[in-house]
């Protein structure tokens, strides 16, 4: 629903609506959005909440984004480990994305397949926008969302539509240096009357093993991916939209047994392919007229799977997730204050085996929701935004063990515009995970404790946003506890037990300054991630976090003129010596990288693009801190360390559009 002219002054949308929902800028180096052009506000059932942090497809297409590395590289609270694609896993906080509420157009992302690779897999070229939510928040997030949550929502045929267009195409190809590889993808969209719209994509990339920063072939990086795409959109009466769209994605490729290290004695190389397919239906009614009347419905299907054929031992093993949910939810305007309030289920499926038996074992488990969040402005500078949200978990796992946890999971957060264009922010919010499915490699031979607890997490927040006309500045310091998380201990049975707290504390800092043509970003983030008071790794503990040094992100952007920009990216993360685990001492390096774009319109028109983006600018040799740290140099742990992150990479793109 659009918020119309005359309740502007009413509720005071500038700067305060600004500086909390649509000011990119106010978070450093994702403000590229807002640099050039602030699209009208508009708030809806659908899209209510206030993200933390926001990237969109522009940033994107800059740096011709093919992996999680990519998309999330502007955000130095987001780490990345793993330079392997399907080894990837997110760290938000350095907490895993396996602790918080994952989403493709709102078809939620559950269930992990293999703890040694990643369980998120999204085509970039597809995005339109990616939000970020960082530590437990509003009601409306989601089940389960102990970490935050991450919102991926992708291209309409109308956002590639112009204006009394009725059909057209696009073409993308791209090639990279380091790997000698290529990509290249065909868009169709267009109307198909008046109210329906259409777009296919279709997607083949496929890559050589990379080279590091040394020059060295890494063995197990090399990737072959597809990724076909449908999806239907119709602007129907009555403020109606219905979405309809369905994703195929596979990757296949020789890698390491585990993918997440390098290839050793103990690590050897094996066929490893994943795929995702992904069904979702979104329904929308927003009549004009009525502020009682802001609906929405999603329903979704995702099914992934895991193949690892290990030939000379005990062949192929598979490993299947399966969700389907769906989530119906209102928003209601009174006046300038705003309700929302809706329903959420969602029944998620592990199954794992070997190729005689695909099915052998097999957890079932399922969540209800019921949620409550109302923004409610006390003054024309005050807004109040509180709720709670109900969630009902029940778990069958392997061993016909079944689990019932409910709990109540309140929020409040607090918005004074103490002057113009400076706001303070504060925040309190729980969050509750009841037991639920786990690793479909581990199943075989896992257990869950019989007195398994649900995972209760507590977040506080204090910061404060400054918008002062084109300079931002944006900061905030915050405390996350999760209590009673799940795990299975290190060199022990597989038993899934409530092994004590998370705790997350740190602090970030952003600002940003447009000049005429030229755009400057700086943001920085510390964090200190531990479990019982002890650094988090990932290596001892898959699936929970990870220790990464102080990180900052750096932008400049020169608009030469409306057809040619370029600018340059640094990533600068500080080393950590002296890291103790449970199994001895590790250094994590710190490292700087560097990168640089071009984006030119040869013809003045959109019509024909070229990019080109040089990743790694210094051929510099590191491996991530939020890959697996390197314990080679301990007794017994010879071959457990990360992969190296690729070298130099010259990336060409040209889009030809008809």
């Amino acid at each position: 629903m659009k918020i119309d002219a005359p309740l502007l002054p009413k509720v005071r949308l500038s700067p305060l609506w600004l500086a909390m929902v649509a000011a990119t800028g106010a978070s450093g180096v994702t403000a590229q959005e807002t640099v050039y052009r602030l699209d009208p506000l508009q708030i809806s059932a659908a899209s209510e909440t206030r993200s933390d942090q926001v990237v969109d497809a522009q940033q994107l297409e800059r740096f011709q984004a093919d992996d999680l590395v990519d998309v999330f590289q502007s955000l130095p609270d987001v780490s990345v480990g793993g330079s392997l694609g399907i080894a990837q896993k997110v760290y938000v906080r350095g907490i895993e994305d396996t602790l918080l509420n994952v989403s493709i157009d709102g078809a939620s992302q559950a269930g992990t397949l293999f703890h040694h690779s990643g369980r998120l897999a999204i085509e970039p070229e597809l995005l339109k926008r990616i939000e970020v939510d960082t530590g437990a928040g509003r009601a409306t997030a989601g089940a389960g969302a102990l970490g935050g949550a991450i919102r991926f929502e992708t291209k309409d045929p109308e956002d590639l539509l112009r204006p009394g267009e009725q059909a057209g195409g696009l073409v993308k190809l791209g090639g990279f240096s380091n790997t000698e590889g290529y990509k290249a993808n065909l868009t169709v969209f267009g109307r198909l009357n008046e109210q329906w719209s259409a777009l296919a994509f279709v997607s083949q990339a496929d890559h050589k093993r990379f080279r590091d920063g040394d020059g060295e072939r890494v063995a197990g990086t090399d990737a072959e991916q597809q990724l076909g795409y449908l999806k239907l959109v119709g602007q129907l009466p009555a403020g109606q939209v219905v979405r309809l769209s369905h994703e195929v994605r596979t990757d296949k490729g020789e890698r390491p047994q585990r993918p997440q290290w390098i290839v050793s004695g103990f690590n050897r190389l094996y066929e490893l392919d994943g795929r995702r397919d992904t069904t979702t239906f979104n329904y929308g009614i927003d009549p004009a007229g009525n502020p009682w009347l802001d609906a929405s419905l999603t329903l979704y299907n995702t099914e992934a799977r895991i193949e690892q054929n290990v030939a000379d031992r005990w062949g192929r093993y598979f490993g299947f997730t399966h969700s389907a949910g769906g989530d119906l939810r209102n928003r209601s305007q009174l006046g300038a204050h705003v309700l929302t309030y809706g329903v959420d289920y969602r029944s998620d499926k592990v199954n794992a085996g070997d190729a005689a038996n695909r099915k052998g074992e097999e957890e079932t488990g399922e969540v209800a929701g019921v949620y409550l969040q109302a923004d409610y402005w006390l003054t024309q500078r005050l807004l109040l935004s509180t709720g709670a949200r109900y969630d009902d978990y029940r778990l069958t796992d392997n061993n016909d063990q079944r689990f019932s946890e409910d709990a109540v999971s309140p929020n409040v957060n607090i918005a004074w515009e103490a002057l113009d264009g400076l706001t303070l922010k504060a925040g309190y919010a729980r969050a509750f995970r009841g037991p639920t499915t786990r690793d479909t490699f581990k199943i075989d031979r896992a257990q869950n404790a019989p007195d398994l607890k649900g995972e209760r997490a507590v977040n506080r927040e204090l910061g404060f946003d400054w918008v002062y006309q084109d300079f931002t500045l944006a900061a905030e310091i915050y405390r996350s506890t999760i209590k009673d998380v799940v795990a299975d201990r290190l060199g022990g049975p597989v038993l899934y037990e409530n092994i004590g707290d998370l705790t997350s504390d740190g602090f970030r800092v952003s600002t940003s300054y447009q000049w005429d043509r030229v755009y400057l970003g700086l943001g920085y983030h510390s964090n200190d991630a531990e479990l019982n008071g002890n650094p988090l790794t990932v290596y001892e503990y898959n699936l929970l976090g990870n220790t990464v040094g102080d990180s900052w992100v750096a932008d400049l952007i020169y608009h030469w003129n409306r057809n040619l920009e370029f600018g340059w990216q640094g990533r600068f993360v500080k080393g950590i010596r002296k890291l103790e685990t449970s199994v001895g001492t590790i250094d994590k390096p710190g490292y700087g990288v560097h990168d640089l774009f071009l984006h030119w319109l040869p013809t003045g028109s959109d019509d024909l693009r070229l990019t080109v983006t040089v990743k790694n600018v210094a051929d510099k040799q590191y491996l991530d801190h939020a890959s697996n740290g390197d314990f080679q140099h301990i007794p017994g742990y010879e071959g457990v360390v990360g992969m190296p992150e690729p070298g130099r990479d010259i990336r060409l793109g040209l889009a030809l559009r008809f």
